[in-house]
């Protein structure tokens, strides 16, 4: 029987109790739920809405059942119709009439949404520390390769030379801005306690929500209840969070997949992280990337889910909410396994450095590297650009690069140029000179691995 079953309420269709049921969706809740019952109880009697002993043998028993979930020995009735009327009954059967007053002073509505930011907390810093492992082994193979020259490319064509330490530091960066928008969703979940507001207009017992909030571990409880059970803000934002995620690492397989391609040949995928044809003998498919770069549209989708869900929706609680739940569990399934996954792939990647080094030579990628040499020498850029333009028209006439052509062909296009020219255009200077901040520099790339290091593990908050 439902917890909200009486005599004014006539037995449900069979087949639409079976539809309106999510105990198979939000079991997971479960420790949320019995924390946030525990912060309850315990406020109820601080506030002698309940005697002392009451309180004190439901936070017990609630303690109790938190130990034997974490241990495997609380079976779940999935008869119920959710998670929240599970522990209730669970108690009512360990508690007799105590176990009942645990719902004094609450609705199901603030304690969902309670139970909802308790468990989207835990699982937001769950994925900041698997964020942090994948960032400090893209660091630790960033410091390996961060002389290994490679092309950098804008619009898929070669254009500078950087190395592949450089590279994987951009993919650091932007772990880094994903972690901290999972710290920014954290620190919203943070600011609102939904318990207390009751099913929209609080009670007429007297809470101190102020003390449940502290109890839980929150800044402060909601200070509007038809917003507190209505709001569903930190889910969406959440799910932002988690699509810009998905975004990044889908790029970066993406990039893997072609890297490891005989096309470019840059990158060898171990088997560890690959499958073969089933026709094909020779074929290595780089499968696990390819799941990595789909799973981000599931990801786009369950933010879209709730988005739509959410737009029409009139205060206060209505039962599409219990939608918004599967969602967001799905997109934190979903990038809780690619995170995971993330540290022990790139590790599965081995670079071919001759075959970076080899494609940095073609394509002219130290072009720029010619015109700054002229600039250097008082030459205005645009007229040094021009000049580049037209050596390089020679070279592909003539079958020559930059580094094949002599001295004398050079001056005939400025006279500027002297010896000088050939160390400019030589790929290693082309990248070891670019000191600047954030550059491909091995010193620069070296600085930016020890100042992301210090940043996880020395707690300096280096921006």
């Amino acid at each position: 029987m439902a917890i909200w079953s009486n005599k004014f309420h006539q037995a449900m269709n069979t087949s639409a109790y079976d539809f309106n049921q999510s105990i198979q969706v939000d079991a997971r809740l479960l420790d949320a739920d019995l924390r946030g019952s525990i912060g309850h109880a315990k406020m109820l009697g601080n506030q002698e809405v309940l005697t002392p002993s009451e309180a004190d043998q439901l936070c017990q028993t609630l303690q109790v059942m938190r130990e034997e979930y974490a241990t495997g020995k609380l079976v779940i009735d999935y008869s119920c119709e959710d998670i929240h009327s599970f522990i209730e009954e669970e108690l009512t059967k360990r508690l007799g009439a105590i176990g009942k007053k645990i719902h004094t002073g609450r609705s199901r509505n603030d304690q969902v949404a309670t139970a909802m930011k308790i468990y989207a907390k835990d699982a937001a810093q769950s994925l900041q520390e698997g964020l942090k492992k994948a960032v400090l082994t893209f660091c630790d193979q960033a410091e390996v390769y961060k002389e290994t020259i490679m092309p950098g490319y804008t619009h898929l064509q070669r254009a500078q030379p950087i190395t592949y330490g450089h590279y994987l530091m951009a993919y650091v960066e932007m772990f880094r801005r994903d972690y901290g928008r999972l710290g920014d969703v954290i620190k919203r979940i943070d600011q609102t306690l939904p318990l207390g507001a009751g099913a929209l207009a609080t009670t007429t017992f007297p809470l101190d929500r102020f003390q449940t909030a502290e109890f839980l571990g929150f800044e402060s409880p909601s200070l509007n209840s038809l917003d507190a059970v209505a709001d569903r803000d930190y889910s969406l934002e959440f799910l932002s969070a988690l699509a810009v995620m998905a975004m990044h690492l889908s790029r970066y397989a993406e990039e893997t997949i072609l890297w490891a391609s005989q096309e470019f040949h840059f990158v060898h995928i171990e088997d560890t992280f690959s499958t073969g044809s089933s026709i094909m003998p020779q074929k290595k498919n780089a499968d696990i990337h390819e799941l990595m770069r789909g799973k981000t549209g599931r990801v786009y989708g369950d933010l879209m889910a709730v988005l739509t869900l959410m737009k029409g929706l009139p205060l206060t609680y209505n039962k599409d909410l219990q939608e918004e739940k599967e969602r967001l569990f799905d997109a934190i399934d979903t990038m809780t396994m690619m995170v995971s996954l993330l540290p022990e792939m790139l590790k599965a990647t081995q670079p071919d450095t001759e075959a970076m080094y080899k494609a940095a030579g073609k394509g002219f990628l130290n072009a720029t590297d010619c015109a700054d040499y002229l600039t250097a020498k008082g030459i205005p850029f645009r007229e040094a650009y021009q000049t580049t333009g037209d050596l390089l028209q020679y070279c592909q006439s003539h079958q020559k690069t930059l580094e094949t052509l002599t001295l004398e062909e050079y001056q005939q296009f400025d006279p500027h140029f002297d010896e000088g020219i050939y160390q400019a255009i030589d790929l290693k200077t082309c990248v070891y000179k670019r000191q600047v901040l954030g550059g491909p520099a091995p010193q620069c790339v070296a600085d930016h691995i020890q100042r992301v290091r210090a940043f996880f593990l020395d707690d300096k908050k280096v921006n």
